[in-house]
């Protein structure tokens, strides 16, 4: 069995990550801490063989010398999911070993996790992330309307459907309707689906980028991002 922890401050990341693995037998995920310190500490007392990072959760080259020091005689490897603005560069010469773009398909994700295991920090994943095309983003991203992007980027940082009827000046149950059709578009069923869906696509997180708003979830709730609308 191949224990693999996934840290990120945003609960979507380690959530979405978390969904993506737990459906393969040979990997079990044993913790999802949230702040650089709570890793550390999972490191050393759980000794990982993988610990999945995104790219945002690691701004400086040392924390990969604490993971690596934390913990201690056990072999561990450590994966750092970028976004296509990403510098990958800079993490192979912090000595992430393995350096792949979210939009990675999740079967090569998960294979991704088992080469990692093995060969620990003595090897470098051979992945090129370059060649791995987001066409699913591209092609829903393409059926969105300007406003129907606008709708998912407030969703994703948590608005409710009052708020966001507020922001785009329009009524909340022309959201609702909006969002019943999003959901067709995208092939998803929630809310939480549909953050974990854009967090997947970053094609598609870049084109809600382009209808004016960030598609991270509000720093003071982090939490809202899995919630229902009221």
């Amino acid at each position: 069995m191949i224990n693999v922890i996934i840290a990120d401050h945003q609960p979507i990341f380690r959530v979405g990550i978390a969904k993506l693995l737990a459906v393969e037998d040979d990997i079990r995920i044993i913790a999802q801490p949230q702040s650089r310190t709570h890793l550390l500490s999972a490191v050393e007392r759980l000794r990982p063989q993988v610990v999945v990072l995104s790219s945002s959760f690691l701004p400086v080259a040392h924390d990969i010398d604490n993971i690596t020091r934390a913990a201690g005689r056990s072999r561990i490897a450590i994966m750092v999911l970028c976004a296509q603005s990403d510098n990958i560069a800079e993490f192979r010469r912090a000595g992430v070993r393995g350096v792949l773009y979210r939009s990675i398909s999740p079967d090569l994700l998960a294979k991704s996790v088992r080469r990692l295991a093995v060969t620990g920090s003595h090897r470098r994943l051979q992945f090129d992330p370059t060649l791995y095309a987001d066409q699913v983003g591209e092609a829903v991203a393409s059926k969105l309307s300007w406003r129907e992007r606008r709708i998912i980027g407030e969703v994703v940082q948590g608005y409710k459907n009052r708020e966001v009827a507020d922001h785009l000046g329009t009524s909340e149950q022309m959201v609702k309707n909006a969002l019943r059709v999003i959901f067709e578009k995208t092939g998803v069923s929630d809310r939480l689906e549909l953050a974990l869906f854009v967090m997947h696509h970053q094609v598609l997180a870049g084109a809600i980028a382009c209808a004016g708003v960030t598609t991270l979830p509000r720093a003071e709730e982090p939490e809202t991002a899995e919630r229902s609308a009221a």
